[in-house]
């Protein structure tokens, strides 16, 4: 009872959120209308231009905000980030959802579509907000086919068809689509803000009332969705077991994990170093969480998963609860479904297409086969600690140089001091300098002057190389060139109690880097450390980082090394070899002179679909100015002026008549104004009349004669 309630007052809030949006457009509509017709009204002198911006700021918001609602309230389209799975691409697979749709009493999905999430879901785009059944779409995760086992798997797929059984859908349509259409919405706003700064001065109220009524909204929906998915669980458990269904929620959220991690970790470092990705980073991922050195982490990660707490948005209950409600159920016979069978798989063109979908676009990198590119990743990550070696052996170097130079310029002069006669003020025997020996160090000077003064570009590339390490091991430079590496190695990889450890550990891939050149060794990927060298026949892989290890902390061990290195086929004065894993570009290590970088630029951006909204944003704003403007004008200069003096001329104030004659009869009419101003009109001075005679009047009447009858 108390579940239909929350539902109803949801229903409510919903509509009243539509009702909000519907009178936010009239209002925009009624101050439109007002603009315009102030800017017709007579006595106007100047445009409205601030109901002009005001209307044009207030138009990504508005318009925003109902292209929201409008969108989220009508059934959605089809997602662009999956890919659809056919009956005759994936018979497996919809064999088994036609299977445990028939077991929790409900149809199958229309569409599975694969997304490249570690999650399911299913939803059912029904017109009337929901209320009307509509086409069912199961999403599949393809991590989780990378990742769970045979039953785990019918696990999650009998959980996600136990929302149809149970019509939860139709109240997750609802409440779904409220909750996209208030993001959409505070989307709408950001947007708006971001793409013009005279909403971004007002946005913050629409945002914090939005903010407000999207807390209100969720608070009466969670309750009602946890409780479904409690619902779908005791359905899942029904049908493939209450322990499927556990280990198969403990084994979703480690996988969510492990595939941030190889996201994170190991596919964006490859491809900002190398700009090569694999074709299907799926078939890598699978590789990685079957791996033996991953079991432990894994466990691990399952462990935790029970203690993480539901988030405050979150949909489902927390793991800990679902997990006691299931060990509660009764176990279930699920029928010839083993434990451990091996993972349901797709066809590989799914997995290529949604691994183009993940990473999209030419600037992605360049793809290459997964195997290939899991030996590539193995070389590039067994590699790195070249770079910061070839720094060091440069500053060692640099510094043992210059040490030199400077002995040579103190001791040098000194041995070229000779007697000469005596000083006349001393009478002690003096000492000058012959001129070739000072033309000597003229030109010396100059020649080191020159070399300074190189640019980088034209210098001579000084490439890695075993002998120059070993040389400065043999030089006593063990402890400047460790001391060196400790301070370019990451702070994770440093060890300040034993400095002389992480330059035997580079010393020995070095080695290993040119064994692996040769063809006779290779690297193996460990996903929870460095790759592992695997040395020729008859060598046992520690063999390699004892040499090294005893190289480094014994002096007088590097002839030794060096005889092995020999025996092995390794010249120590060979540069380090280049690879497509990036360890190195015509032989200088990275971070060498003479390397070109790639320009590669990691900071984070706007995505397409964002930059479609902003675009779409500022479109629209500058068409409401451009056309309110435009509109504004012609109004503003079509509006009824009065004459200057007097009262505006009318119907009712003009006496003029066409065709002759005025309205007053004797006076005459003034001119017609003819809507445009004129001139002033001046009063008329009077006339001068002269005065009447003084003289008496004459009667001439008499005088007439008349006419005779």
């Amino acid at each position: 009872m108390i579940a239909a309630a929350r539902a109803v007052l949801a229903l409510a809030l919903l509509a009243v959120l539509y009702a909000l949006v519907a009178s936010m457009v009239l209002l925009w509509a009624a101050f439109l209308a007002v603009a315009l017709w102030s800017a017709r009204a007579p006595g106007v002198q100047t445009p409205p231009t601030s109901a002009i911006i005001a209307c044009a700021a207030f138009a990504p918001i508005v318009f925003g905000m109902a292209w929201a609602v409008v969108r989220t309230a009508r059934p959605s389209a089809p997602r662009e980030d999956a890919v659809t799975v056919t009956r005759r691409g994936a018979p497996e697979l919809w064999r088994m959802v036609e299977e445990l749709a028939l077991g929790v009493g409900t149809h199958p999905p229309a569409h599975i579509r694969l997304t490249a999430e570690v999650n399911a879901s299913v939803t059912e785009d029904a017109p009337l907000l929901g209320l009307a059944p509509g086409r069912r779409v199961l999403y599949l995760g393809l991590p989780l086919l990378a990742g769970l086992s045979l039953a785990e798997l019918r696990a999650v797929l009998a959980h996600e068809l136990g929302h149809f059984s149970h019509r939860h859908s139709r109240f997750g349509a609802v409440a779904h689509r409220g909750a996209a259409g208030l993001v959409a919405a505070r989307q709408a706003i950001q947007d708006a803000s971001a793409a013009n700064d005279l909403v971004r001065l007002y946005a913050g109220g629409p945002l914090l009332l939005l903010g407000l009524y999207t807390y209100l909204f969720r608070w009466l929906t969670r309750p009602v969705r946890r409780r479904q998915e409690l619902e779908a669980d005791r359905e899942a458990a029904r049908v493939a077991g209450p322990g499927a269904v556990a280990d198969a929620l403990c084994s979703t959220e480690a996988l969510g994990a492990a595939w941030q991690q190889f996201l994170a970790e190991f596919l964006a470092p490859m491809r900002r170093a190398t700009g090569r990705i694999p074709d299907d980073p799926f078939r890598a991922f699978a590789h990685m969480v079957q791996a033996p050195e991953l079991r432990e982490p894994l466990a691990t990660l399952r462990a935790r998963a029970v203690e993480r707490p539901a988030g405050p948005d979150d949909a489902h209950p927390p793991l800990a609860t679902r997990l006691e409600r299931l060990a509660r159920l009764p176990a279930a016979e699920t029928g010839a479904v083993p434990l451990f069978a091996r993972p349901l798989s797709v066809p590989p063109r799914y997995a290529i297409e949604l691994g183009r979908i993940l990473l999209p676009g030419p600037d992605a990198g360049t793809r290459v086969p997964w195997r290939d590119w899991l030996i590539e990743l193995a070389e590039h990550r067994a590699r790195r600690p070249l770079a910061p070696l070839a720094e060091a052996v440069r500053t060692v170097e640099e510094a043992e140089r210059t040490g030199r130079l400077k002995d040579e310029r103190t001791e040098r002069p000194k041995a070229e001091r000779t007697e000469g006669p005596e000083d006349e003020r001393t009478g002690r025997p003096g000492t000058e300098r012959t001129e070739r020996p000072e033309a000597e160090r003229t030109a010396w000077r100059k020649v080191e002057r020159a070399k300074a003064e190189r640019p980088e570009t034209e210098r001579e590339p000084d490439a890695l190389t075993i002998q120059r390490v070993l040389r400065l091991l043999d030089g006593g430079r063990r402890m400047p060139l460790a001391r060196a590496l400790n301070s370019r190695l990451p702070r994770g990889a440093q060890n300040e109690s034993d400095p002389l450890r992480p330059l035997a550990d580079a010393l020995a891939v070095l080695i290993g880097a040119q064994l692996v050149s040769r063809g006779v060794a290779y690297w193996a990927m460990d996903w929870t450390g460095p790759s592992i060298l695997v040395p020729p026949a008859g060598i046992a892989p520690e063999t390699i980082h004892t040499w090294a290890d005893t190289a480094v902390r014994l002096p007088g061990q590097t002839q030794r090394l060096g005889l092995h290195l020999a025996a092995l086929g390794v010249d120590e004065r060979a540069p380090l070899p280049t690879g497509p894993a990036g360890g190195a570009v015509d032989g200088v290590v990275p971070g060498a002179p003479g390397e070109q970088p790639r320009l590669i630029s990691i900071v984070p951006g706007a995505t397409g679909p964002a930059r479609r909204r902003i675009t779409a944003v500022r479109a629209l704003a500058l068409t409401v100015l451009l056309g309110m403007a435009g509109l504004t004008f012609v109004l503003w200069a079509n509006r009824d002026e009065p004459s200057y003096p007097g009262t505006p001329v009318s119907p009712w104030t003009d006496g003029y008549r066409p065709g002759g004659g005025t309205t007053g009869g004797t006076v005459p009419a003034p001119l017609p104004t003819y809507l445009y101003p004129t001139a002033p009109v001046w009063p008329t001075p009077p006339a001068y009349r002269l005065p009447p005679p003084s003289l008496p009047g004459i009667d001439i009447k008499p005088l007439v004669p008349r006419s005779t009858p």
